[in-house]
Order: structure tokens, then C-alpha cells, then sequence
């Protein structure tokens, strides 16, 4: 394609997608990887189909559960509509990681030799409309004088370079515990789980960007859970895991009293 040129096609799905947007949950659902999508304008960035059907293009089974939350729990979601490896929604633009040359095992050959420009038309077209979607929502919470919680739904391999990943679930979060230690207590209560503390990845890990701007640099409660890749790649395990996590996050998101900034948060 030529340089400049809109990277979407008119018939084409947009950058982003909302769904139950007038969910009266108060709280907000986000999906940063839902989608292995790649418009036609990018010729799937030089990979293989087989590529794209990886990990590595997108969570393998989020979306499904992030919209079953959202119906189960009646709350808005936001999912991203393409795929991470054409821009990272979950990472700061311009860092190595944004636009990623190689992702694990797969070479990426659309990402090299990029221009300036094309780097800037990336995150104009994709990353930038995904995150003024989030803003809008949040938004809506702030406008009806309340203070929204933020919950982001990924998943992970069951093994990573050879090695077995022992968890069902992971929670990850950095200085907010409002919704991660009961969350963490909740799971573990069940006796089949093996239940991550900022495992298999941390919340504490500088590279993440959603969960920071849209909720923890606010004082806005948040968790980012991931859940094995596994355990909801098929129908049944997607309604197994909504629900588990439904019941987890039920009564814990319904404590008035987490919803305020967390300078003002004594619990």
C-alpha cells in the first residue's frame, strides 16, 4: 500500500467495539488483545495463517469471556478490534514492544524498516480510537458523579519457552488491592485452583499502559485478570470461567465503598 493511504477499508470493522454500553454495573470491562484481525491494507504483516491464529496475534479466548461477563454481570465492554501485532493497545507507543518486530518465536516482517509516519498512522488509526473509547466510557461514569472500577481480561499460554504454567487464573495488580486481594482469596478458596499473586506476568511491570491511564494514574479501582489459554478455548470453558469469575467478583464489586479515589480509600 502506499504510504498515507487509510489503513481501514470503508467495509471493514472499526478499531474498536462497545458492547452493553448502557450496562448499569459501575464498573467498566476491557479486552486490549480480543482480535488477530489485520486489514487487508496490511497484508497480514507477512505471516502465516497459522501465525495468526497464535498467542502471539491475540488472547486466545478473551473476548468470548469478556462478553459473557458483560451480559452476566451487566456491565459495558470495551474490546479492541484488531490485532496486537500490528499496535499494542497495552503499551506505550514508540517503545520496543508497541510495534513488535519478532513476538516470541515469530518474526514479524511487516513491522520492520517502518517509517515515522507509518508508526504514527498505526497509532492514529488503531490504538488511539481503542483508547478514546475507554476514555469516553469512563467518562460516562464521571459525568453521572461516580467513580468507575476498571477490569481488563486477558489470557495466557499454558506453557511459555518449554516451561509449564502451573495457574488456572492470574490476578495482577501494582498498588490498588481493593479488588485483587479479595479477588486472589475468593479464588482460592475454590480447591481445584492454582491461583496467581502477579503471576504468570506482574501488575507491577512498567510496559502495561491501559490499566495505568485509564484507572490506577486516576486513583480508580482495577484488576487485570488473565486466565489460561486452555481453560476457555472452546464454548463450554468460556461459560465454565464467566461465571467462576462472575461469582468471584460479585460481592466484592458490589462494596460501595471501593468506588471513591484511592487517596480517599481507608479500607
Amino acid at each position: 500500500m502506499s504510504e498515507g493511504e487509510p489503513l481501514i477499508a470503508p467495509d471493514e470493522p472499526k478499531p474498536y467495539e462497545v458492547v452493553n454500553a448502557g450496562g448499569t454495573a459501575p464498573f467498566l470491562l476491557i479486552c486490549d488483545h480480543a482480535s488477530r484481525l489485520i486489514p487487508r491494507s496490511l497484508d497480514n504483516l507477512g505471516l502465516s495463517e497459522a501465525d495468526l491464529t497464535r498467542h502471539v496475534s491475540y488472547d486466545i479466548g478473551a473476548s468470548d469471556l469478556a462478553r459473557m461477563l458483560s451480559d452476566i454481570l451487566d456491565a459495558p465492554l470495551v474490546l479492541s478490534g484488531y490485532s496486537r501485532l500490528i499496535i499494542d493497545p497495552n503499551r506505550q507507543p514508540g517503545t520496543e514492544t508497541s510495534i513488535p518486530k519478532a513476538s516470541e518465536d515469530v518474526v514479524v516482517p511487516g513491522n520492520h524498516d517502518l517509517s515515522e509516519e507509518a508508526m504514527i498512522q498505526r497509532r492514529k488509526t488503531f490504538f488511539e480510537p481503542y483508547h478514546q473509547a475507554i476514555s469516553d466510557q469512563m467518562r460516562r461514569f464521571s459525568e453521572a458523579g461516580s467513580v468507575p472500577a476498571l477490569i481488563s481480561i486477558h489470557s495466557f499460554t499454558p506453557a511459555f519457552h518449554g516451561v509449564e504454567r502451573p495457574w488456572h487464573v492470574g490476578v495482577l495488580w501494582h498498588l490498588d488491592k481493593r479488588i485483587a486481594l479479595p479477588l486472589i482469596k475468593r479464588l482460592r478458596a475454590e480447591p481445584d485452583l492454582c491461583v496467581g499473586d502477579n503471576e504468570p506476568y506482574s501488575g507491577r511491570n512498567p510496559e502495561g499502559y491501559s490499566i495505568d491511564v485509564h484507572a490506577a494514574d486516576r486513583g480508580f479501582p482495577n484488576v487485570l485478570i488473565e486466565v489460561r489459554q486452555d481453560l476457555i478455548d472452546s464454548p463450554e470453558g468460556v461459560e465454565e470461567w464467566s461465571h467462576r469469575l462472575a461469582h468471584a467478583l460479585r460481592e466484592i464489586l458490589a462494596d460501595r465503598d471501593i468506588y471513591q479515589p484511592w487517596t480517599e480509600y481507608s479500607g
